[in-house]
């Protein structure tokens, strides 16, 4: 067995205390014995979702040995109130504790820079590794492994149950609503996001027709008992009168036919997509990766692929799929479609004329929109780290993660500013953002109606029928910054290492050429001098341009690894990839190396 480097796992704090410990606070003296899983999250991170999922099978498997303890670590001010941090963990159907660390004091102590970012401490109290991004669960599986019969051989290990402990259930006809359809007759049909199907409802909002799907998590097709959804969001009219279903989790589109009440799978394999994987094709054999929202546009439904940041089309005709726009990169840039950047789309609403899909883009707080000449553009948000609430000129206005848009009959735009818990209102016209009401609860969707909003409260798990207002709510100026400490680094040559250690029994992937690519830029793009772009080596030399002192180093990485065994044929293999959004402040003291680790440890301290 290797030998690990043994680093002191720092103690777990956070100001929120403990959420599923039935109100038992913990430290580390109290896991001893047990292997932890610190999971450092942020519930608007769809890379940190996906990590849940992907630990649901070891949580499970290991369950008498290992403990998963969600960090959670916000971005958005929103995500530090701790009854939002509370409804997630519901919401996310996350079934081990969870520390609530407002001020990130964890996070520092464990020296994270990245969302999702995995650390494991074994029996004894060290830290053994550390994995950043998605794609680690069968390495921190063959570790746990490792680590179980090290320890048992050494007595360090103890079995038993761990320190989760559920919830009570909470009876409400929707739970986490996240998308509504107005239906011809008046009535609606809603996306019932953690309840893993879909509601029928009447025009009243509250009266519930029937039920799609069993409640089950599951990929099912058939009626309306036997169908299996997952975390559902996103709802669309077809043309020949189905409803399209973003099934999020399941990766996959669905659609459901009202008439019949039956469920087939229209696109995706539910399996999640990764670099180097099919981007068209026969839409039952492509995968996708977290469809949030789906939109008429243009001919073809569009998909907001919030796990990938981009846009995606689905051709009924044809029964294909393809990337639209976005290239995977997570930022804010425009320009051909091909060639912009997303975040996290998460809302999509074609114009009353036909000319624009307009996008709610979440992770940058921003409003963008796609012109049939397939460019994008953005009407209001400047980029990853600036957020807050904001009325007045488009350029100076800000949205908090807004996840949902609705086109209005005028040409204007309604976008439910989810974490600022209000509706605002962009018009093209005059390139006024105003605010249209207030307190709601993580409005996540809105229908026209008769004029009206209704609107998806998705935290007060119901719908709410509002009145346009004539006059637009005078909102007190909010602005805001991620708050996470800038890196100091000095002038001159940065070393940028990205740390990947292969897991045990895996080796680089080198059958089709390099395993590894490394893709580096910054806001502003003033700040390197050199060093920018895409390569295939995980360490580069960064030169600073003189008289930029901050700003934000963009690193994207991937590797790929296979299992190191001559006498198989068909080897399994698996891809590792994050993106960094790192903070840096240009000072004389600062540090000549950078380390971000993708998986293992950092040797060089």
């Amino acid at each position: 067995m290797a030998t690990r480097a043994r680093v002191r796992a720092p103690e777990l704090i956070g100001k929120g205390g403990w959420l599923n410990t039935g109100d038992q606070q913990y430290t580390l003296a109290d896991l001893r014995g047990r292997i932890v899983i610190l999971d450092f999250w942020t519930f608007c991170c769809v890379n940190c979702l996906h990590v849940l999922d992907e630990l649901r099978e070891l949580e499970e498997k290991h369950r008498d040995t290992v403990v998963i303890i969600g960090v959670h670590s916000p971005k958005f001010v929103h995500e530090a109130e701790h009854q939002a941090v509370v409804d997630a963990v519901e919401r996310y159907e996350v079934h081990h504790p969870v520390l609530d660390d407002p001020e990130l004091a964890t996070w520092k102590q464990y020296a994270v820079r990245a969302w999702p970012t995995l650390v494991v401490i074994d029996p004894e109290g060290y830290v053994v590794a550390q994995h950043a991004g998605e794609g680690h669960a069968h390495a921190i599986e063959k570790l746990v492994e490792e680590l179980e019969t090290e320890h048992t051989g050494k007595g360090t290990l103890r079995r038993g149950d761990g320190p989760y402990v559920a919830p009570e259930p909470v009876a409400t006809y929707l739970r986490f609503p996240g998308k509504a359809l107005l239906l011809p007759d008046g009535g609606f049909l809603v996306s019932d996001t953690t309840r893993h199907r879909l509601v029928e409802l009447d025009a009243d909002g509250e009266s519930v027709r029937r039920y799609f799907g069993s409640g089950d998590r599951g990929l099912v097709d058939g009626g309306p008992g036997e169908a299996r959804f997952s975390e559902p969001q996103g709802l669309a009219v077809l043309p020949d009168g189905r409803i399209a279903v973003a099934d999020t989790v399941n990766h996959a589109i669905r659609a459901l036919d009202l008439s019949t009440g039956l469920t087939s799978t229209l696109a995706g394999t539910g399996r999640q997509w990764w670099q180097g994987t099919l981007t068209s094709g026969p839409a039952r054999e492509v995968d996708l990766s977290s469809p949030w929202d789906v939109a008429w546009f243009a001919d073809r439904l569009w998909i907001a692929m919030a796990g990938v940041h981009q846009l995606w089309t689905y051709d009924p005709a044809g029964g294909t799929v393809r990337v639209a726009a976005g290239t995977t990169n997570e930022g804010l840039v425009d320009g051909p479609a091909a060639e912009a950047w997303f975040a996290q789309p998460s809302g999509l609403a074609a114009s009353a004329d036909g000319e624009r899909l307009w996008v709610a883009d979440s992770e940058t707080s921003s409003l963008r929109y796609v012109d049939r000449d397939e460019m994008v553009h953005t009407a209001v948000g400047t980029g990853l780290f600036d957020f807050g609430h904001r009325d007045g000129a488009a350029d100076q206005a800000l949205f908090q993660h807004p996840l949902g848009v609705t086109a209005l009959p005028d040409g204007s735009v309604a976008v439910c500013d989810t974490y600022n818990h209000a509706l605002r209102r962009f018009d093209p016209h005059s390139g006024e953002v105003t605010t249209l009401a207030t307190d709601l609860r993580e409005p996540s969707d809105a229908v026209l109606v008769d004029g009206d909003l209704v609107v998806v409260e998705s935290a007060r798990h119901r719908l709410t029928r509002l009145r346009l207002p004539e006059e637009a709510v005078r909102v007190a100026d909010q602005a805001h910054r991620t708050q996470r400490a800038a890196t100091e680094i000095a002038p001159g040559t940065l070393r940028l290492d990205v740390v990947f250690q292969a897991p045990a029994g895996q080796k680089l992937d080198t059958r089709y050429g390099p395993s590894t690519r490394l893709l580096v830029s910054t806001t502003p793009p003033e700040l390197l001098a050199r060093g920018s772009g895409a390569g295939s080596g995980l360490g580069r030399d960064l030169v600073l341009a003189d008289g930029v002192t901050e700003g934000v180093l963009h690193v994207s990485a991937m590797a790929a690894s296979c299992d190191d065994d001559p006498a198989n044929e068909y080897p399994a293999c698996h891809v590792h990839q994050q993106d960094w959004g790192v903070p840096v402040r240009v000072t004389a003291e600062g540090t000549s190396r950078l380390p971000l680790v993708l998986a293992g440890m950092d040797d060089r301290g």
